[in-house]
This record gives structure tokens, sequence and C-alpha cells, in this order.
């Protein structure tokens, strides 16, 4: 799948990643330029890390200043550039009947996107849109999270999410909203081969604009005990029952 170029960020906007799964898999990705390795010397011997990478050994204390409070390093930690941008139309260009795409509506917060990223990978989905403004950066907290497909899992980020449904409705996918007010389930939603889950974010929901491009709503049959569900839960039963599916 193309990419399209990235040009080499500055220092303080480069993205740390920390964590044995999320650096493993940052190493293992040829589209990742990895810049510079903090590491002990028992979590190096761990990794395959090339030789042309800049590596300082540092012992826990040491790491820890280079992560949030009370991340979990693992006693690695990776200054990356970013992934270089995938583009709409080469991601339904690969599209396979049964594998469901995933479409966040203003969903910010990175461990809610982490955690989608690792349940889409889980169900092998085709990949993730999100709008550029309104998702959250790469990061180590969206990548420990993901536990490791950030790097794995298709990530298109487009400019009007709207569009972006149309383009998926012309490859032939059917687009279904998820809202808790709507009258049908997802399992009689269900039934179309490329099936496209749209989710907006906790508490408003998807947008008015956005759900006028679905073809249908549908909400997940929880029980009245329950308001809603945290939307990377739903994501992962959204996901699971459309591959269900497609199995039966």
């Amino acid at each position: 799948m193309r990419r399209k170029a990235r040009q080499a960020s500055k220092p303080e906007n480069r993205p740390r990643l920390w964590g044995r799964h999320a650096v493993a898999a940052a190493l293992a990705n040829p589209q990742r330029e990895i810049v510079r390795i903090w590491t002990t010397r028992e979590a190096a011997a761990e990794h395959d890390i090339p030789r042309d990478v800049q590596v300082t050994f540092a012992d826990v204390a040491d790491l820890g200043r280079l992560v949030p409070r009370d991340a979990p390093h693992q006693g690695i930690v990776a200054e990356v550039e970013r992934l270089p941008d995938l583009l709409l139309a080469d991601l339904l260009d690969e599209a396979e009947d049964g594998r469901p795409l995933l479409v966040l509506d203003h969903v910010t917060d990175p461990h809610n996107v982490g955690a989608i990223l690792r349940s889409a990978a889980a169900f092998d989905a085709l990949g993730l849109v999100t709008q550029d403004r309104h998702a959250p950066p790469e990061s180590g907290a969206l990548a420990k999270a993901a536990s490791g497909a950030l790097e794995t899992m298709p990530w298109v980020r487009v400019v009007n999410l709207s569009r972006a449904l149309d383009e998926m409705a012309e490859a032939g996918f059917w687009r279904i909203g998820l809202t808790g007010e709507a009258d049908t389930s997802l399992a009689d939603a269900l039934g179309p081969k490329r099936v496209a889950l749209v989710l907006g974010a906790e508490g408003e929901g998807l947008r008015q604009n956005v759900e006028a491009h679905c073809d249908a709503l549908a909400r997940l049959p929880i029980s009245e005990r329950i308001e809603s569900l945290n939307v990377s839960n739903a994501a992962a039963i959204a996901l699971y029952a459309a591959r269900a599916t497609q199995a039966s």
C-alpha cells in the first residue's frame, strides 16, 4: 500500500514509544523510521536493534524521566518519526469481502484509539479511518494501548469524514452508524459482505452530518442497567459481530 512521503520532523515533535510490544513492533515495521533508542542492557538484549540506530544505555530511573509519569516503559524507549500518511483510495482498493472497515467520528482519547486499533487487528479489519483534526496523534500512550497494532493496522486520516463515507459507498461498503438511539439492532443491520462501522465520541455520539452519510443506524443491545459502553468496547463488540455474521 502506498504511503505519502513525510518530511523529517523536529525532535520535539517526534513521538516517543515505550514498552516491549510497542517498540518491538516499531522495529519490525519497515515503514517506521527509528531515530534513537534509550534502553537498559537487559531490555536491549530482547530486541533486534539495527546497528545504524543510536542507542543510549540508561537505568530504569533515567528512562522514567523520558516518558510521562508512571508510564510502564519496561526498560526501553524509542524516538521515532511518524508513519507516512496512507491514502483512502489505496485502502479501499485493497478491500476484501468480510473485512470490516472502522470509522471514528471525533474520538480523540489516545487510549481508546489505541485499544480500537488492537481490536481491529484482532478481528482482521481492513483499516481505521479518522478525521485528521479530530483524532489523537501518534504517541507512546496510544502505541502502548495498541500493543503493536499501531504498526500493523492501516490508519487513514482524512480531511472530510462525510466525503470519505461517500467514497466508501462507491467502493461497495454498507455504512452502519452505531448509536444508542437507533431502533434497529446491529445484528439486524449487518448482512452485506462489505461493512463500514461508524462510531462517535463518548457522550456526543455521531454528528448529524455523519449520521446522514450512513446507510443504516444501529444499536448494541445492552442491558438497561448501563447507559452506554466505552467506545473501544463498543468497537470490539461490533467488529466481532461483523466477523461472526460473515462466518455464518
